[in-house]
């Protein structure tokens, strides 16, 4: 599945949040954000619009990683 172009930082951070992820904080324009569920695991989300292609997929990589699911699952759930 492809990725999308128009996503922002603001909004794949809603995204997680629906996923289990808390906002810990906020550091100028990068969100961390942290799961504690199947162990603790933390995203830095660039509050970027839009983000870039590279940096989407590998966030998207990493969380689906963790997950246990894949990338394209994933971005059907965003």
């Amino acid at each position: 599945m492809k990725l999308p172009r128009d996503l922002s930082g603001k909004e794949l951070a809603k995204a997680l949040v629906r996923l289990g992820y808390v906002i810990d904080h906020q550091t100028g324009s990068h969100i961390r954000m942290t799961r504690r569920q199947d162990g603790e695991h933390h995203v830095t989300v660039p509050n970027h619009d839009p983000l870039k292609p590279g940096m989407l997929n590998a966030i998207l990589r990493d969380v689906a990683e963790h997950l246990g699911i894949s990338r394209d699952t994933l971005i059907g759930d965003l």
